[in-house]
């Protein structure tokens, strides 16, 4: 299942028919995918729709600061993300750059996101 909007679509039919605690890792795969779209969205609008990263966090209720690096772990800017995991104004600007002159960057693969991992198995 490549749709990421099929896979929210599974994950929220199985959680409904889940017990409470069964359903909860259903509920993290739903919050990871909603997630990744809500990214990919937010690099299509300050690349394609050229709004700026402000106005774009700001329709998604996100702060500012919160935006460059969800914008660092798209396939769209991820080629252009700084050592520190973000992308700036300055970054799209060169990836609008790129996209209209016909060029392309590379994408690295972008990391995973964090995730917590319990010390012990009990």
């Amino acid at each position: 299942m490549s749709n990421p909007y099929d896979r929210i679509r599974s994950e929220l039919e199985k959680a409904e028919q889940a017990a409470p605690a069964d359903s909860l890792p259903h509920w993290r795969n739903i919050i990871d995918e909603a997630s990744r779209v809500l990214d990919e969205q937010l690099a299509k609008a300050v690349v394609d729709d050229e709004i700026s990263i402000r106005a774009a966090g700001a329709s998604a209720g996100l702060t500012e600061n919160a935006v460059g690096p969800r914008l660092a772990r798209t396939a769209l800017l991820a080629p252009y993300a700084r050592p520190d995991g973000r992308v700036t104004a300055e970054d799209v600007r060169r990836a609008r750059y790129d996209k209209a002159s016909g060029q392309s960057q590379a994408a690295p693969v972008p990391p995973q996101p964090m995730r917590f991992k319990p010390r012990r198995q009990s």
